[in-house]
């Protein structure tokens, strides 16, 4: 019903920058709840960063506070992530996901009905 394509990602030394995009068919975008997830090699997956309907108050995890920064742009039909100051932890595969039924900002796998397929980030040392 709802489909989601992330881009963006790629090799970025430690201390660079990237701005990841995801691009869905949920419109207007500001009606629904968006989040990141990313999951490492071997990982549990884990919210990154979340944007809720109306408002679009925010969230982020703890590791990427004060680095990641969560937009939506309701013309592009795209929600951003941009990343700065990343590290090599930071290093995982990117998945962004829609709230279609609550519409929140939860970094809760469970919350979210619809996920892309992923774009991979890599940071070196």
């Amino acid at each position: 019903q709802v489909q989601l394509v992330e881009s963006g990602g790629g090799l970025v030394q430690s201390g660079g920058s990237l701005r990841l995009s995801c691009t869905t068919s949920a419109f207007p975008l500001n009606y629904y709840g968006f989040g990141w997830f990313r999951q490492a090699p071997g990982k549990e997956r884990e919210g990154v960063a979340c944007i809720s309907s109306g408002d679009g108050s925010t969230y982020y995890a703890d590791s990427v506070k004060g680095r990641f920064i969560i937009s939506r742009d309701n013309a592009k039909e795209t929600v951003y992530l941009q990343m700065n100051s990343l590290k090599p932890e930071d290093t995982a595969v990117y998945y962004c996901a829609v709230d279609v039924q609550f519409r929140r900002c939860i970094l809760s796998s469970n919350e979210y009905d619809y996920w892309g397929q992923g774009t991979q980030v890599t940071v070196s040392s």
